[in-house]
């Protein structure tokens, strides 16, 4: 499972970010999918190893523009590149309405079928590779997290077992894959006997912006990743004039040690933090560490992670 961070900021753009995009691949697929489209993602896009031609999905939390404003100039682009493959959007309320009024979504026009699907709360979709969920969360829009479950692999067969058994070329394989008991040179076999231990399915939430990332609840109990925005440390939060709905780090440590996240990416900052201020990312960083102590992470833009199958996550080379 890897994930490129196309755009880290809060708000608006600032020289080092841009605003909230993530792309997300799975292993041993050739699509890949978006979550979130700010102003600018196509631009980001070029700049990194994806191309939109593979772009399967987008899914976007909620309609702030720093979340969505890059949408009319996507699709757009994905025609003057013959990137033709059908692109489907998921997004709350309004999106489609948004696209309609911003572009001509007909297939005439964009050579391309465009699906949009306005999603609702718990509403689940399946894909090739995974399960997503539609979970809310609390701001000053409706936003939502999607929390994503890869299938486990359970049909896959053993072969060591197989060759002992004389069975490695044999066409009744197929049926063991298919949960069916065979009989071969007198002998019985279950399909339990020749398979493979199930390699269970990473799960992963993205969330939207938020004020309580408590609010996801048990999704949260030993998920094995949290991409979740952080917008401020905790005093500068405590000291602003008009509050805003948005997580700090501190909430933000704190609910991942109590519900035992196995590692955390948080994005979504807000310019304030940077190299030239007293307050940088490092600041965020320490405040979070404070208050959980499993694999932390703050996203930069272009940076790319890879969860693997033991859950362990790593930052990777962009070559990779």
């Amino acid at each position: 499972m890897k994930l490129t961070f196309l755009g880290t900021s809060a708000g608006k753009p600032t020289r080092d970010r841009s605003v909230s995009a993530l792309a997300l691949e799975l292993d041993q697929d050739n699509k890949w999918y978006l979550f979130d489209c700010g102003e600018g993602t196509q631009r980001q896009i070029m700049q990194s190893r994806l191309h939109t031609g593979k772009l399967d999905a987008i899914f976007i939390t909620h309609m702030h523009g720093d979340h969505y404003y890059g949408l009319p100039g996507l699709i757009s682009t994905k025609k003057l590149d013959m990137a033709l493959n059908p692109l489907s959007i998921y997004g709350p309320k309004g999106i489609k309405k948004f696209l309609e009024c911003a572009v001509d979504i007909s297939e005439d026009n964009l050579g391309y079928i465009l699906n949009i699907i306005e999603y609702t709360n718990e509403q689940e979709f399946e894909f090739e590779k995974f399960s997503l969920k539609i979970l809310p969360l609390v701001h000053s829009k409706d936003s939502s997290a999607f929390y994503i479950k890869e299938n486990d692999i359970s049909n896959k067969l053993d072969e060591e077992k197989l060759k002992k058994a004389g069975l490695e070329a044999s066409p009744l394989c197929g049926e063991l894959k298919k949960g069916k008991r065979i009989t071969f040179e007198g002998r019985e076999f279950e399909p339990e006997e020749l398979m493979l231990e199930t390699i269970y399915g990473r799960s992963a939430i993205i969330a939207g912006d938020n004020s309580k990332p408590d609010i996801l609840g048990n999704y949260l109990q030993n998920l094995d990743l949290l991409v979740h925005e952080c917008t401020y440390t905790q005093e500068v939060y405590d000291n602003l004039q008009k509050k805003v709905m948005h997580t700090t780090a501190k909430d933000l440590g704190v609910t991942a040690q109590k519900k035992n996240i196995k590692n955390l990416i948080a994005n979504h900052i807000n310019p304030r933090y940077n190299k030239n201020n007293t307050l940088d990312v490092d600041t965020i960083y320490n405040e979070i560490k404070c208050n959980y102590d499993g694999k932390l992470f703050i996203a930069d833009d272009f940076d790319v992670y890879y969860l693997n199958k033991e859950k362990f996550l790593s930052k990777i080379s962009l070559l990779d």
